[in-house]
């Protein structure tokens, strides 16, 4: 949650989103603060507020950050050294997002690696590789995402105690399965306003995009295609590209609705604030003509029990 407050309230341990300043000479945003340096930087500004994130750093009165209600305070360092891996990360999966949609070739073992990586950050520290997530400026948004339905999909395949190798290939898939999204022009993928009915076809359109690209990679498994194709599809077959019911989609492809949505709604973006994990379980359990019950159950309960370290 992003809080404003007057810059001479800042403090060390403050996670800064950014500094108002009017004439912009103080562009550095997204940042812990971390030592007096920074502070007097700040001060300095022609700024009267700074928005900070309370949920990555301490809060307007110096309390500790809490993922949702229950959670015990997350350490500030832990969450600055995890959103460190993830920009890492991120900057990693658009180089070769991007190699893909030029038409360079695919490194498998690269791709695997780094999803077994990003699955250990997720597995080892669930709770702030969340919170970490749920931030992301417009222009990492959707490897960011990637990263994080990739994380929650390998989680949810191994509490469904499905084999390693098909948990590698699903954190590969979630990855690769929102790479349609390159194919947008970024003046309508970032528009902060109402897209026309134009531009929402143009979105809708990403699954069947990112599906005709990989298909050009014979060496992908089909379920990477299929995940790519069809996660949003919904079990009464209301979804798009294909309309297809839930006999027709298979437990990977559900399991990849249901990560991809929760991530969504968890996430903040330029048109709303981020719901609790609770909050998006409960709005997905209540409507199991779109999602796979079991699964949002099984989720809850995987982050339930998720480890903060």
């Amino acid at each position: 949650m992003l809080v404003k407050i007057a810059k001479d309230r800042i403090r060390k341990g403050m996670f800064v989103e950014s500094v108002a300043c009017p004439s912009r000479e103080f562009a550095r945003r997204r940042f812990l603060i971390k030592s007096d340096a920074e502070l007097a930087a700040i001060r300095a500004t022609s700024a009267q507020e700074v928005s900070i994130n309370i949920q990555l750093g301490l809060d307007a009165e110096g309390r500790a950050p809490q993922a949702d209600k229950g959670r015990h305070p997350l350490d500030p360092a832990q969450v600055a050294a995890a959103r460190s891996d993830v920009s890492q990360s991120a900057k990693a999966l658009r180089t070769s997002l991007n190699g893909l949609v030029e038409g360079g070739a695919l490194d498998m073992d690269n791709l695997s690696q780094a999803a077994d990586e990003n699955a250990s950050l997720w597995s080892d520290s669930t709770v702030v590789a969340l919170e970490v997530t749920r931030l992301k400026s417009k222009d990492e948004t959707t490897y960011v995402h990637s990263l994080a339905v990739s994380g929650m999909m390998t989680l949810l395949a191994r509490s469904l105690e499905m084999a390693e190798d098909t948990v590698r290939i699903l954190g590969v898939a979630g990855m690769l399965h929102d790479i349609g999204k390159l194919l947008i022009p970024n003046e309508i993928l970032t528009k902060p306003g109402k897209l026309t009915d134009e531009e929402r076809h143009v979105i809708r359109n990403h699954p069947e995009g990112g599906y005709r690209l990989l298909q050009t990679y014979p060496e992908l498994p089909q379920v990477v295609l299929d995940i790519c194709r069809l996660h949003h599809e919904a079990l009464d077959g209301s979804g798009y590209p294909l309309g297809l019911k839930q006999k027709e989609l298979s437990l990977p492809v559900r399991l990849s609705t249901v990560c991809d949505v929760f991530e969504a709604l968890t996430s903040v973006r330029p048109y709303k604030r981020p719901w609790t994990s609770t909050q998006a379980l409960d709005w997905m359990f209540a409507r199991p003509q779109f999602f796979d019950r079991k699964l949002v159950i099984r989720l809850g309960s995987v982050l339930a029990d998720a480890p903060q370290t």
